[in-house]
């Protein structure tokens, strides 16, 4: 029997590899959630190329809006008939000093960033409960490190950890809720040095498909002991000390 995935931000990106790499599963149909309507449209015709007519759909959504997200469910059980895996990935960023930082955006941050899972989740209960299925929040190791100028973007995704587990102990058994935290995603494909991937104690800089596979292992069967958990995808760096010399 197939598996359902509603995947936010999959326009681009690790979005879009999550997606692709559950298709090479051939037992999931994945509704595609992204506020880039061309973009979405464009990922949707790609991924139905190649893997099949019927098991993929698109539709535009902010999911800082209920509205948006409503309408996005609804969508999912209607062309589906049902959901048995959410994937919040959708975010955005805002690089300022905080001096500078101003409310509208801090807000905006937060309401796409923690609100829009909070509110993709909750209304996902329903069928999520019938499929005995999952929930995968994307966060970030900025939730346990930072740069100067990321408050907002650290702080959505330090909530969006705890979010992960108190869903975990809400929602379980039925339901199991679990984050993975990437580290440097070389998402767009740019070019890279030999000391961005050295630094790294695997050797390299992560890839799409590093975070997808993630995904892919813990919506498994395989995982059904395994929720309320962080897994830092970052090639070790979190691991490093680093002092100037």
């Amino acid at each position: 029997m197939d598996r359902i995935a509603l995947i936010s931000g999959a326009a681009r990106g690790i979005g879009f590899e999550i997606a692709r790499v559950l298709l090479e599963s051939n037992n999931y149909r994945v509704l595609l959630v992204d506020i880039d309507s061309v973009g979405g449209e464009k990922a949707k015709k790609t991924l139905s190329e190649h893997f099949g007519p019927g098991r993929v759909d698109f539709i535009a959504a902010d999911v800082a809006s209920e509205a948006d997200i409503d309408q996005a469910i609804s969508r999912c059980s209607s062309v589906f008939g049902g959901i048995s895996l959410l994937v919040n990935n959708a975010a955005v960023n805002k690089r300022s000093h905080p001096a500078d930082l101003s409310l509208e955006e801090w807000s905006r941050v937060l309401a796409v960033n923690l609100t829009g899972p909070f509110l993709m989740s909750r209304q996902c209960i329903p069928m999520l409960r019938a499929s005995r299925g999952s929930i995968l929040n994307i966060c970030s190791t900025r939730a346990l490190m930072s740069e100067p100028g990321t408050e907002a973007y650290s702080a959505s995704k330090g909530g969006l950890v705890s979010l992960t587990h108190a869903l975990a102990l809400s929602l379980g058994p039925e339901i199991r809720v679990n984050s993975i935290s990437p580290g440097w995603i070389n998402s767009a494909g740019e070019s890279l040095t030999l000391e961005d991937n050295r630094q790294h104690p695997a050797g390299r800089v992560g890839v799409p498909r590093d975070v997808a596979s993630m995904v892919a292992y813990l919506a498994s069967d395989q995982a059904g002991f395994i929720t309320g958990q962080n897994f830092i995808v970052d090639g070790g760096m979190t691991r490093k000390m680093i002092y100037v010399d």
